[in-house]
This record gives structure tokens, C-alpha cells and sequence, in this order.
């Protein structure tokens, strides 16, 4: 079922006369039912959507980009509202949120929305989850940048397929999430730094300097000590991630089981065990305590959440021979 929120963008597209972001809209609910099993509401409702644009030049537009190979099309349906992060970093998304909703109210004052931002934290702590939730909260696509396809050996070409990128970038609005982005962004400084790479990066520094779509391009990192300082003074905002604090790890406990179990409440014992795990893998960790309590017709027990913390911290952190 449609969210007020989309609800809201449906009938704001509709008295703007905004086929594309109406059609957005319809294409995020009909991948909600989709993921709900909802298959013939899923498939009617983008039925619908190709025929809601008085031009096909936009659904050709659409597919164009959804084919294009460099290029992850996503239409996310995650909310805010499970996010879980400092109130400084939903604070800052927030803000994010608000100048881009108000961003003609900014123009009018010569003013511009933030759209450029750096994601820098470990793996696991939210950086994709983040620009999922900005595109969903904005009813906008979510294009996820191939960088493995985009980066190439061959002299030059790797600065052609940016030059593309920037160019749907223009034209097609959107949230941009370009990760593991040392791999263009690597400091020009260090030894093991080639010729090429540093024209990339060279390339990609003019490109984003001169971008004035109305796009929001998200980059992400797991090592900002790697990024090349000249990036900083072009992104907008800075997010630094962290590994989640006692309270952030008892809310995620709190938040992922209370619908399966509304009485199980995470103690301090729990919350000192979870403490070298990520926000991703106590997620991991809650949805395979879910499927043992179903597939076992069992109760989840802290005894049972705890011995898949131990699990998830030997399989995935390792420890010495």
C-alpha cells in the first residue's frame, strides 16, 4: 500500500503537471507490492505508469539508463524512520532532505540545495543505505554507479565513460551513488598513484565542479585517508560513519525483532557482545535469529542471539590460526 508520503508526491506531481517524477512515484509503490508477492498490483501499476507520461520520450529515457551498463537502477522503498545513526548524521539528512524539497525557494534567492555528498565510514555501517533512503524520502531513482565497469585499462576511456555519466546526470534526475570511490578519487600524491588515474581523477574533479543538475550525486568511501583532498571543497557535506555506539546497537535489536517479538528486549550483556559488529551484521544477525525461531517453532532467546554474534565474529573477522 502507498505511504502518505507517496501519496502526497502523487497529487504534488500531478498539480505541478510532472509526468516524470508522477511516474517515479508510481514505479516506487509498484515495487513495494512486488516485494509484498503483490505480483498482479506490481505489474498493473507499471502498466500504468508507461502510460501516465503524455511523451514517450521520458520512458525511453528510463530504459535507456535501466540498460545502461555502468548504471544499477534502483527504486528504493526504504524510509527514514529506519535508519538508524547519531542524531548529528539525521540531522544532517535531514538537511539534505529539506533544501532539496525547498530547493526553488533557495534558487529564488540565489541560493543552491546540497547535492554533492561524501559518505565516509567502515563497511556495514550505512553509507548505500543512506543514499537509498535519500532517493525513496525524494521519490526519486536510485542509479548505482558501476565503478568495476566504469574504470577501464585503456588510456582515455575511463574519462569518455565519466563524461557520459555526468551527461545522464544532466538530464535525468536522480540520486547517483558512486561507491568505493578511492577508486576514482585515490590521492594524486601517493607513489603507487599512476599517470592515468591521476587524469580521472582530474576529470572527475572538473566534471563535478561543473555540474549544475538538479541530480544529488552521493559518493562513498571506507577510507577518507585515501581520497585525494582537492574532492573535499567540491562535495557539499561530509558524513563520517562510525561503528554503532551501545545505544545505536540496542535500538537496532530493538527495531528489527520487536515486530517478530515485541517482548524481547536486548541487555547490556548482548550489547557488550555485539560491540565489534557493524550495523549490517546485527541486522544479519536479528534476521537469522527470525529464521531459527521460525523454521524451529522456537521463542528468540538472548542465549540464541548471542551465539550467533560469537558465529558472525569468527566467520567474518577472522581470528588467528
Amino acid at each position: 500500500m502507498a505511504t502518505a508520503d507517496q501519496i502526497k508526491s502523487l497529487i504534488k506531481a500531478h498539480n505541478e503537471n510532472d509526468n516524470e517524477k508522477f511516474k517515479t512515484v508510481i514505479l516506487q509503490i509498484a515495487a513495494y507490492e512486488a516485494k509484498h508477492n503483490h505480483s498482479n498490483l506490481a505489474r498493473e501499476l507499471k502498466k500504468l505508469a508507461e502510460k501516465s507520461t503524455s511523451s514517450k520520450a521520458s520512458v525511453i529515457q528510463f530504459n535507456q539508463i535501466s540498460n545502461n551498463p555502468m548504471l544499477t537502477t534502483i527504486l528504493p522503498i526504504d524510509r527514514l524512520d529506519d535508519l538508524v545513526v547519531s542524531d548529528e548524521i539525521l540531522e544532517r539528512i535531514n538537511r539534505i532532505l529539506n533544501e532539496f524539497k525547498n530547493r526553488n525557494k533557495l534558487k529564488s534567492f540565489g541560493m543552491s540545495n546540497r547535492r554533492k555528498v561524501l559518505i565516509e565510514g567502515k563497511p556495514g555501517t550505512g553509507k548505500t543505505y543512506t543514499a537509498s533512503i535519500i532517493a525513496s524520502e525524494l521519490g526519486l531513482p536510485l542509479y548505482i554507479v558501476q565503478v568495476d565497469k566504469l574504470v577501464t585499462k585503456f588510456m582515455g576511456e575511463t574519462s569518455v565513460k565519466l563524461r557520459q555519466i555526468f551527461d545522464i546526470i544532466e538530464t535525468s534526475m536522480g540520486v547517483y551513488f558512486f561507491d568505493e570511490f578511492d577508486a576514482i578519487g585515490a590521492d594524486r600524491n601517493l607513489d603507487n598513484e599512476v599517470g592515468e588515474m591521476r587524469r580521472i581523477l582530474n576529470s572527475f574533479l572538473q566534471f563535478i565542479e561543473q555540474d549544475t543538475s538538479e541530480s544529488i550525486i552521493v559518493a562513498a568511501t571506507n577510507n577518507q585517508k585515501l581520497l585525494d583532498q582537492a574532492l573535499f571543497r567540491r562535495f557539499d557535506d561530509v558524513l563520517h560513519y562510525q561503528m554503532p555506539t551501545e545505544n545505536e546497537i540496542k535500538r537496532l535489536y530493538l527495531h528489527k525483532l520487536s515486530v517478530f517479538q515485541r517482548n524481547f528486549t536486548p541487555s547490556k550483556n548482548l550489547i557488550d557482545e555485539s560491540k565489534f559488529l557493524s550495523h549490517a551484521e546485527i541486522i544479519k544477525v536479528c534476521e537469522d535469529a527470525i529464521k531459527d525461531s521460525i523454521l524451529n517453532d522456537i521463542s528468540i532467546s538472548e542465549n540464541m542471539i548471542i551465539n550467533l554474534v560469537k558465529d558472525r565474529i569468527t566467520l567474518y573477522h577472522g581470528r588467528e590460526a
